[in-house]
């Protein structure tokens, strides 16, 4: 086994959640890297060696200056050999992968990150299709096991032909993306693009949550091959470790992060189908009843129209939320800021109220003059009624949403200046 160095440096690092965490540095550290190798490692002592010498490889393949940074929680060697190998090595409790890349986010000097395992099963003798996305001007280059090779007995056949499958149709259809590999460990992000992504995810997820915030931050988006081989002789996986279930949590996580952030993918569209249906069925019976075809359509399918209306305006407002929560660039609240700007909305949601007391108010009055009974006469003024009403069911919705959005973006405005 390699013998650890003595480091020429080490530094206590405190973030602001009051975590200290040791960087500790080779002899032979790298000055000024263009690349950032960052790669979680836990008790990865029988691999590391060999990892790290793929690392080299690759770096002198690619013709670039790239330091290698090792987040580590290990309880073994691995420590000391990454050191030895020439490593970085950030020290860190262990809490989770996708907290191991917040961690190191602070220490990373390259411009460009590349992200993967230690555990030899992605070929990192091969940066080179990686280095070249970046240089053309790709933010996010995702690896695809799919396009590059899988080695025999490498990856399950239930997660080769089902689990990754089955997700990858699942994120790209949500998001209207073509990815083809949204589970493979090794990717690459610009640095810059990484700060935005502002990653919250402390596990496996992080996956997800970078690929969806890539796509809600319209970064320039490419795929690179990649080559993914077996476990080596002796090293059992990380879910092999953890038991049976682990691989299908990590999947379910995963699966959830793509629904919450992509929630107004399930209220926008089909809110927007169901406003405009229940609003052309309301008004097209607003004058009194209508036959086609032998049917009389009357104040029951009024009640069905605005049913329809009310509901898709409140997807609609829904979709609109959850766009400025979820959207990393700040964009979207921007965007729905402008659409539902304050004063015009406020006036016009105003006027739709009284178009509606207006309404509700032809009828009562006739209602009054029948004496409160039912009338042939008071049928045109009853179809008027349901509109009014929904029309003041409409603008209260409106006005109510409208102060939601502009408390999210006030909140959020709070948060990115504090």
């Amino acid at each position: 086994m390699d013998n650890a160095p003595q480091t020429v440096e080490s530094r206590r690092i405190t973030f602001a959640h009051d975590d200290e965490l040791l960087l500790m540095l080779p002899e032979d550290d790298v000055v000024d890297p263009e690349v950032s190798i960052v790669i979680p490692a836990l008790n990865e002592e029988k691999v590391i060696s060999q990892f790290m010498d793929w690392c080299h490889e690759g770096i002198r393949k690619a013709g670039v200056v790239a330091e290698i940074l090792i987040i580590d929680s290990s309880t073994d060697h691995t420590r000391e050999i990454a050191l030895a190998k020439g490593a970085r090595l950030l020290k860190t409790p262990l809490r989770g992968l996708g907290q191991a890349y917040r961690d190191a986010i602070p220490v990373i000097r390259g411009k460009y990150v590349i992200c993967g395992d230690a555990d030899c099963t992605y070929d990192f003798r091969e940066i080179a299709p990686f280095i070249a996305k970046f240089r053309e001007g790709y933010e996010f280059v995702m690896g695809s096991r799919f396009t590059g090779s899988i080695e025999p007995g490498a990856m399950p056949p239930l997660h080769r032909y089902f689990g990754t499958p089955l997700t990858n149709f699942i994120l790209n259809f949500i998001y209207g993306t073509k990815f083809t590999d949204i589970h493979c460990g090794m990717r690459g992000v610009t640095l810059d693009a990484l700060k935005r992504m502002n990653l919250r995810s402390r596990s496996w997820e992080y996956a997800s949550e970078m690929i969806v915030k890539s796509v809600r931050l319209k970064l320039k988006t490419a795929q690179a091959p990649v080559k993914f081989y077996k476990d080596i002789k002796g090293r059992v996986s990380h879910h092999k470790r953890m038991g049976w279930f682990s691989p299908w949590r990590a999947g379910w996580i995963n699966l959830r992060t793509m629904l919450v952030h992509g929630a107004d993918f399930f209220v926008m569209k089909p809110g927007a189908v169901l406003f405009t249906l229940g609003l052309l069925i309301s008004l097209a019976l607003a004058a009194g009843p209508m036959t086609l075809a032998g049917v009389t359509f009357s104040l029951n399918t009024m009640m069905l129209g605005s049913t329809l209306s009310i509901a898709g305006l409140q997807f609609i407002f829904l979709g609109c939320m959850a766009q400025s929560l979820y959207d990393p660039s700040g964009g979207a609240v921007k965007h729905w800021l402008k659409v539902f700007a304050y004063s015009r909305t406020m006036l016009g949601s105003f006027a739709v109220f009284l178009a509606g007391l207006a309404l509700t108010s032809i009828f009562l009055l006739s209602y009054m003059e029948a004496d409160f009974l039912v009338a042939p006469g008071l049928l045109r003024s009853n179809h008027l009624a349901v509109v009014g009403l929904l029309a003041i069911v409409l603008s209260f919705q409106t006005f109510i949403s409208t102060l939601l959005l502009h408390a999210i973006a006030a909140y959020m405005a709070k948060n990115d200046n504090a």
